[in-house]
């Protein structure tokens, strides 16, 4: 991997042409490996050194003692890195490389629901601040009252973004007393998020984007609603797509130009069928294999967020984060996405195990009828 590196360095370096999109990305992947990699090993040795430090009873107490305080430094930076690696090392998510569009939408919890929606839109915008992700705002209703959300489309276009991001998929549940609540008793509502690959964020020439045959789609324009001052009664900007295969409905109104809301429906439209094959991809191949082992990206409940105790806890990998003030301001909301991954990374690395094992039983058993056969087949000739 290294050499592979070294190799896609020394072609970036002379500029050469032939240097392309798919060279950019086998690089991104390299280097992140690598430096991983190369950060576990140092660790490593760290880790192996400060240990004969600590054991060797020929070495001073402080000595000894000062390399005991440092292994209770570095073990949990061993243990994360080693996760990270094992993950790497996994294969990769078939959109790993993609950005990212996200849907929410309240779920039961009345007007409480709205409010919670629009507090997780917040949340992941300040995460993607954090990060230094660009994003924007393709879609975005506000609830009557003036609080809350019925519905938000975030598009996240950062390269990678969805490898991260798709841990978010599923219902989030919230458990707090709501400002407009006299009596003091808590409430618990819900909100959905939804988590899509980006498919044209390559300009048109990734070979997964979705083409559409004629009459698959059917596009309507028609006059925006809401509030928006004169030009929303008078222009047919708004654009709603119908697939008519599969009945998936995009709208979208915000922007002035109809042409820009079709641009933005179309891409909301393919990361929906992207993330649809997918998904009937994979329920295939577990049923395939009788998988009885439920995976983390299952649309149920994944995580409540409660106010009154300070905690965020997820459900797939029983994980609670007591910084719920640091998680809604996009801060701490890593340390829950690096359990929820580390938990599929496990479960991941397990059934590549038991995939491996099955497969050389079923090697064992047709070398040994192979066998039997050849021995029928000596005794009747004698």
């Amino acid at each position: 991997m290294k050499q592979e590196l070294s190799d896609l360095e020394e072609k970036m370096s002379k500029g050469d042409a032939d240097f392309s999109l798919e060279d950019n990305k086998r690089y991104a992947q390299l280097i992140s490996f690598v430096t991983l990699y190369d950060e576990f090993t140092n660790l490593q040795e760290s880790y192996t050194g400060l240990i004969d430090m600590a054991t060797d009873e020929t070495d001073d107490m402080e000595i000894r003692l000062e390399a005991l305080n440092e292994l209770v430094e570095i073990i949990p930076k061993l243990s994360t890195t080693t996760s990270k690696l094992k993950t790497k090392l996994l294969p990769q998510h078939p959109f790993a490389d993609k950005a990212t569009i996200m849907e929410l939408r309240p779920g039961a919890g009345g007007h409480e629901a709205n409010i919670f929606a629009n507090d997780l839109l917040n949340m992941y915008m300040k995460y993607c601040q954090h990060h230094n992700w660009q994003f924007e705002i393709l879609s975005k209703t506000d609830h009557i009252s003036g609080s809350g959300i019925v519905d938000a489309t975030l598009q996240i276009n950062t390269p990678g973004s969805y490898d991260r991001l798709r841990y978010e998929a599923g219902v989030h549940r919230v458990q707090r007393v709501p400002t407009t609540e006299t009596k003091g008793r808590v409430h618990t509502s819900a909100a959905g998020v939804v988590v899509l690959p980006k498919m044209d964020d390559d300009g048109g020439n990734d070979a997964t984007m979705k083409k559409f045959k004629p009459g698959e789609l059917r596009i309507d324009v028609m006059r925006a609603s809401g509030a928006g001052g004169q030009h929303v009664n008078t222009t047919e900007s708004a654009v709603r797509i119908v697939h008519i295969p599969t009945g998936i409905v995009v709208s979208i109104q915000d922007e002035r130009s109809q042409h820009k809301n079709k641009d933005k429906a179309l891409a909301v439209l393919r990361a929906r069928l992207a993330e649809k094959e997918l998904r009937e991809k994979q329920e295939k191949e577990r049923s395939q294999r009788n998988d009885q082992v439920s995976s983390v990206d299952r649309s149920d409940k994944i995580r409540t967020y409660n106010f009154q105790q300070n905690r965020v806890t997820d459900h797939r990998c029983n994980y609670t984060l007591y910084d719920l003030e640091g998680c809604m301001e996009g801060t701490k909301l890593d340390q829950v996405i690096d359990h929820v991954e580390k938990k599929e990374a496990d479960d991941a690395a397990l059934q590549l195990i038991k995939q491996l094992e099955n497969e050389d039983k079923g090697q064992e058993d047709s070398d040994a009828k192979k066998k039997g056969k050849g021995k029928g087949k000596g005794n009747g000739k004698n």
